[in-house]
């Protein structure tokens, strides 16, 4: 796909670009937000903005786009493509902002790399960006088509129509069209984008899982994201504002659904679903789905969290599992499962001889996980990247493991 001499190029230059690939990209996103602050304010995540993510992510992204057009000049690395074009399209990411980001991308490659920038390394560069944001491009105006959106994410006003607090951290949202229309079509497992204005203007947008899709509406479930953490990270502004000023009645502005991590209709092998947390919310919406269309396929649901009370859906996981004709659970915690769990089992449905309660932490070694199983991961990024390990240990190929990130996604 690149050119002879822009290979030969990109491949001499690529070792000083990933080198400062993290300087590059933070200059980029000064110089970008300095140009267009309405760009931070009412489309970048600001939180993953403060604590470096979104950063990380774009660099990864480059860097995998060239290595691959070098070592496989004939192909795409077309999952990672397809994986950015959903989360563009369900934010609505324009065609016209392409070049503004080429732009202020390539002035900061300039002023860090200095004097090595000569024009044909400009050139080069240049060549790989437009590859990459023209194949964007045509996947994300595809499923703007699919999803019957002409010009932008296609906002739509939600009402609020219920809310039902899982845990103290988490809580659900029913949300139905204020038009009274039909809901768009939804895959188990996709996500749509959620747009609120804050306190001081910003109109800020997250992604959340679809965690069920009742008659006539859509469902999601929103943790709420604390400040602190290993990396001091900011409290979750929309969590936040979720949390504590929607309660019913509200309207909220929802894009169609989207995302590339979505169950099959079309198979009838064995599945396991693996989650910590609030991972654990497409994984719920993958079970209901099963249920409702009578599923006879084994299904294990493996989730981890920190005790029973902090667990989402902990009592729906029960009754899922004993409404399905051959599945089980295996659910890990780090502190006090104590008994509750067998009363929970009985007060859905006699769902708890088909659940087993671990302490500690999640390990899929111990279970017998059967050939030809298709995984569903969902997490946090250290947490899939040992479920993964433990599953490809246990035979499951890589091909049949698919994940889901929440936030950037920084790869496995």
């Amino acid at each position: 796909m690149l050119s002879t001499k822009s290979a030969e190029t990109v491949r001499a230059t690529l070792p000083a670009v990933s080198g400062a690939i993290d300087e590059i990209t933070t200059r980029f996103y000064e110089k970008l937000f300095a140009a267009h602050p309405e760009l931070l304010r009412d489309l970048f995540n600001r939180g993953n903005q403060a604590n470096g993510s979104q950063r990380q992510a774009l660099a990864g992204s480059i860097a995998t786009f060239a290595h691959h057009l070098l070592d496989h000049p004939d192909s795409r690395p077309d999952a990672m493509l397809a994986r950015i074009a959903h989360k563009h399209a369900s934010l609505g990411v324009r065609e016209d902002q392409y070049p503004v980001v080429r732009e202020h991308l390539f002035a900061a490659i300039a002023e860090v790399l200095g004097e090595a920038v000569t024009d044909e390394v400009v050139r080069a560069w240049d060549e790989v960006y437009w590859l990459m944001t023209h194949a964007l491009i045509a996947v994300e105006k595809r499923l703007a088509r699919e999803a019957g959106v002409r010009d932008g994410a296609g906002w739509r006003p939600y009402r609020v129509a219920g809310r039902v607090q899982e845990t103290d951290e988490v809580a659900t949202f029913l949300l139905r069209p204020a038009d009274g229309a039909p809901v768009p079509p939804s895959r188990p497992g996709q996500y749509v984008s959620v747009q609120v204005q804050l306190p001081d203007g910003a109109q800020q947008i997250r992604q959340y899982s679809l965690s069920g899709q009742p008659d006539g509406g859509l469902q999601i479930s929103v943790k709420r994201v604390a400040a602190g953490g290993p990396s001091g990270a900011p409290a979750g502004e929309v969590s936040g504002y979720l949390h504590t000023q929607v309660h019913g009645g509200e309207t909220l502005y929802v894009s169609p659904p989207f995302g590339d991590v979505v169950l099959s209709d079309d198979g009838e092998g064995p599945l396991l679903f693996a989650s910590a947390g609030i991972g654990c919310t497409p994984m719920v919406g993958m079970l209901a789905h099963l249920t409702a269309t009578g599923s006879r396929r084994r299904i294990i649901t493996a989730h981890a969290d920190r005790s029973p009370a902090t667990h989402p859906f902990r009592t729906d996981l029960y009754r899922l599992t004993g409404k399905l004709a051959d599945a089980t659970a295996e659910l890990w915690y780090g502190e006090g499962a104590g008994t509750e769990e067998e009363g929970a089992g009985r007060e859905t449905g006699g769902a708890a001889d088909a659940v087993t309660v671990h302490s500690g932490l999640l390990d899929l070694t111990r279970l017998a996980i059967p050939a030809g199983t298709t995984a569903y991961l969902c997490g946090p990024v250290p947490f899939m990247k040992a479920v993964r390990a433990q599953l490809l240990d246990s035979g499951v190929p890589s091909a049949a493991i698919h994940y889901e990130v929440f936030g950037p996604d920084l790869g496995l």
